[in-house]
């Protein structure tokens, strides 16, 4: 085994007479990154049943229709039954790790001038782990939850646009009336008991619904609480005040204003979207000891998938060009 002295120490910022200044810095590191985002604080959280977690969903119950009504002195009764259909979501894994070099963790010890360094990058490799969840809830790439083809998840918005429900609101048309007018079709469903209960938008859709209400009608929107702490903008439509919550990850394509620039709106019923987890809803952490390297190593762990239940109906995608 060859051993050998490696350089761990740095320059001096200025030596000079009577001065040594050696570099010092502010213990609290700047962080605003963003963690979390409300779509995935406000679904439903759901233990899962297997893999696939699977369910059955009602999708018409027996109706006689007109063939039920017959003559009272002689009964003919037409045959019915409920139609159910089964259906599944397959469970996908995101996984993080992060090492810590015994040497460096025996320097900043003794050091003490970060002393919660450990524990912070340990936090942030889990948060690392919601972000990423938190994106492919809309975004996940996979195309089908019955024969997976990508190790994400399937996205609502790809459930939401394969279940067929789209509708897009013209450069020169009223975003809102056009939010309202979508949400009193779903409403207006015979088949279906619909209740729409948030618009989820990029904040830059939802300025623009803002500036709209404000030059056209006059009208400042009202806010309201939804979870954490966090008011957000209420829209009155035939299914009540809906919030209009801003979400990052929801991206839009060219420049608004321009006339090409397409930005969706999503308007969901929150308690038909589930997320089957497995083991726990939150990442798990994982220390896998000691190896050669003599590294500490941590492990996030996250199972599960989301599922659009009702999409063909309950759920609508606005695209909105501008």
């Amino acid at each position: 085994m060859n051993a050998s002295f490696a350089d761990i120490h740095a320059a001096a910022d200025y030596i000079g007479p009577g001065a040594i200044e050696v570099p010092l810095y502010q213990t609290e590191i700047f962080d605003i990154c963003r963690r979390s985002s409300p779509f995935g604080q406000r679904i439903k959280q759901v233990p899962a049943t297997g893999h696939p977690s699977r369910f059955f969903e009602e999708t018409a119950i027996p109706n006689p229709g007109a063939a039920g009504f017959v003559n009272p002195r002689s009964i003919a009764p037409p045959l019915v039954s409920p139609t159910r259909v089964e259906m599944s979501v397959p469970l996908k894994a995101i996984v993080a790790q992060i090492n810590y070099n015994l040497f460096d963790i025996e320097l900043g010890n003794q050091q003490q001038q970060f002393a919660y360094l450990q524990a912070k990058d340990l936090v942030d490799t889990v948060s690392g782990v919601m972000v990423t969840h938190d994106v492919a809830l809309w975004n996940g790439t996979d195309t089908s939850l019955s024969t997976p083809t990508t190790t994400q998840y399937m996205g609502a918005i790809a459930q939401i646009v394969a279940g067929g429900n789209t509708v897009t609101i013209g450069t020169s048309a009223s975003i809102v009336d056009g939010l309202k007018s979508t949400v009193a079709q779903m409403v207006a469903n015979s088949g279906y008991y619909v209740r729409p209960t948030a618009i989820y938008a990029n904040p830059v859709l939802l300025d623009l619904i803002d500036r709209e209400m404000k030059s056209e009608f006059n009208v400042v929107l009202n806010t309201e609480n939804i979870t954490g702490g966090v008011r957000v903008k209420m829209l009155s439509t035939q299914a009540g005040d809906l919030p209009l919550i801003p979400d990052w990850s929801l991206s839009y394509t060219g420049t608004p204003g321009s006339g090409s620039a397409v930005l969706p709106a999503y308007i969901v019923t929150e308690n038909l979207i589930e997320y089957h987890w497995l083991g726990d809803p939150a990442p798990r952490i994982f220390q896998l000891g000691l190896p050669n390297s003599m590294t500490y190593q941590y492990l996030a762990v996250k199972f599960g998938g989301v599922v659009v239940k009702g999409a063909n109906y309950a759920h609508y995608q606005v695209l909105v060009d501008r």
